[in-house]
């Protein structure tokens, strides 16, 4: 089996609180915050020690919100690999309206890393062994252009580790454009802006999700459809996956946790159906949740075992 590692270059620390409503210049009474560690592959890395895989994060870490993230991570038993940033962690919040139902998500900006900060992240991922996976995931924070994201991609393919980038917008198609990309997970706009056209009908998703992987920018391309699933190409293959109907709390989580789900069947050596079925479970599987948790490993085996059966 493959080893697996993440780069995530702009973590956070994530917060979750309940309040009964919300409205403006009042005080809000919230309950006790709930804090988890937060970033795109940080969450690929947890969802993977989740499923009874292993993982090994690297990210920058910066002061007090930067060790709360890395104790978070320890608590969990996911190994991480972290360079000091000077700049502190950002911590995003989220609030749960229990009145409405509807979640606010405060995002705030990546802490920006410095270039001797983001050299030693690249130096800790040139280290990795020929043949492991690399999952690149989440957003760029200040002071790193795409350009150095895919200097980044370049050297790592050059070592012989294996590339799955989950990113989106200029990142996701300058990195494609280097081909070679083990997985993409767009989305259905994602793919409509990736390929330059609009997607209206079923078949031009599958088209177009075909010409990137037959243009050799991607091995896998696969595509989330929400609700409808996700539909997943390959050389060889296209298969389409429905999850079951499920009473969806929180979509927060879902993606990273299809993206670990996947990953951790990646480096199992399994067919594309069966990586596409086990993402699937694990996204529906993280909807099930509240707030920002991620998939769990008993709902995830029973939402796969009924997409096998």
């Amino acid at each position: 089996m493959a080893r697996i590692y993440t780069l995530t270059l702009a973590p956070s620390l994530d917060s979750a609180t309940l309040t009964p409503q919300i409205y403006p210049e009042g005080k809000l009474r919230c309950s006790a915050p709930v804090f988890e560690p937060g970033g795109g592959g940080i969450n690929v890395a947890r969802a993977i020690s989740h499923l009874g895989g292993k993982a090994t994060a690297i990210f920058p870490a910066g002061g007090a919100t930067g060790e709360h993230l890395s104790a978070l991570l320890l608590d969990e038993q996911v190994a991480t690999d972290t360079v000091e940033s000077r700049d502190w962690t950002r911590q995003n919040l989220h609030v749960h309206a229990e009145s409405t139902g509807e979640q606010y998500r405060f995002v705030m900006p990546g802490a920006a890393l410095t270039d001797d900060e983001f050299r030693r992240l690249e130096e800790k991922v040139l280290m990795i062994e020929a043949g492991s996976i690399l999952v690149i995931s989440g957003s760029l924070p200040p002071g790193i252009e795409v350009a150095k994201l895919c200097s980044l991609v370049k050297a790592a393919q050059h070592k012989g580790i294996r590339c799955i980038v989950d990113s989106s917008g200029e990142a996701l198609k300058a990195t494609l454009a280097i081909g070679n990309i083990e997985l993409v997970k767009p989305n259905q706009k994602e793919l409509s802006a990736l390929v330059n056209r609009d997607l209206t009908q079923p078949d031009d998703v599958r088209q177009a999700a075909q010409e990137i992987v037959q243009s050799g920018q991607a091995h896998r391309v696969i595509v989330s459809l929400g609700p409808q699933g996700a539909l997943g190409v390959d050389a060889t293959a296209c298969v389409q996956v429905v999850p079951p109907p499920i009473k969806s709390q929180s979509t927060v989580g879902a993606g990273d946790s299809m993206v670990g789900a996947m990953t951790l069947k990646l480096a199992e050596g399994a067919s594309l159906l069966d990586m596409v079925r086990f993402g699937v479970a694990a996204g529906s599987a993280a909807t099930i949740n509240q707030g920002t948790r991620l998939c769990s490993l008993e709902n995830t085996q029973k939402i796969y075992d009924y997409l096998r059966s």
